[in-house]
């Protein structure tokens, strides 16, 4: 079963097998957003920073994933909210006995999967579509994460119509996606430089860039296949 639920900024579709399980993704979100908000009143910085963090002090394991997350890829810390916030919903329903769970927060994504799934890459207006891959079964959660210089509300410094990394560590994929979108400029060599952000990063697997007609993988990337991309299914506003 799908169901889309929206809480102020975040906009999900969570998929399980149970209602439980998707109650219980929900749950996570007010509460980590709660314990995120909370934070950034105390200290209104953290939201705006686009540089590294100094975290001192106490802070709630949201804010703490989100800090390491940033600084391993020297950018700011909510460079890798929407991820996080899918990883920690996702962990919430895998402790209540999901085998099978899927939180897509506006294209970052952490899944853990009994059964093959397959997935769609969206890139705009690029003439590479329809394109995809199949995750493969796994008892452990993974990060898909996509950021976009062209594409949907986030900030981007850069020309990517999706830039995509995978992650075991779905935080670590969302910050990574964002600079790898920063890094891609326009034009064949500039998406086979953009990722020299990603090559020596302890965590990422691999990453994919598409960029008008020209599309660049990079590490360990499941094998694209045709898939049929509908917007309909894309989880956005």
């Amino acid at each position: 079963m799908k169901e889309n639920y929206r809480l102020k900024e975040t906009i999900v579709s969570i998929q399980a097998d149970e209602k439980s399980h998707i109650e219980a993704a929900k749950k996570a979100i007010v509460h980590h957003r709660m314990e995120l908000e909370r934070y950034i009143s105390s200290d209104p910085f953290f939201k705006t920073s686009l540089e590294p963090y100094e975290l001192q002090g106490d802070a709630p394991e949201i804010v703490r994933r989100l800090v390491e997350a940033g600084n391993a890829m020297g950018i700011g810390p909510m460079s890798a909210v929407a991820g996080t916030i899918s990883s920690l919903a996702v962990e919430e329903m895998v402790e209540n006995g999901a085998s099978f769970a899927v939180v897509d927060n506006g294209g970052d994504i952490a899944v853990i999967n009994d059964r093959p799934i397959v997935m769609g890459i969206y890139a705009g207006e690029s003439p590479l579509k329809d394109l995809g891959f199949t995750l493969e079964p796994g008892d452990s959660i993974k990060g898909v994460c996509t950021s976009s210089g062209t594409v949907g509300p986030s900030i981007s410094f850069g020309m990517a119509d999706a830039a995509v990394v995978f992650s075991d560590n779905v935080s670590l994929a969302d910050s990574a996606a964002t600079a790898l979108g920063n890094a891609t400029g326009i034009g064949k060599e500039a998406v086979q430089e953009a990722f020299e952000v990603v090559r020596n990063v302890a965590g990422i697997k691999g990453a994919i860039v598409i960029q008008g007609e020209f599309m660049g993988l990079w590490g360990d990337v499941p094998e694209l296949i045709r898939a049929n991309v509908r917007y309909d299914c894309i989880t956005k506003a």
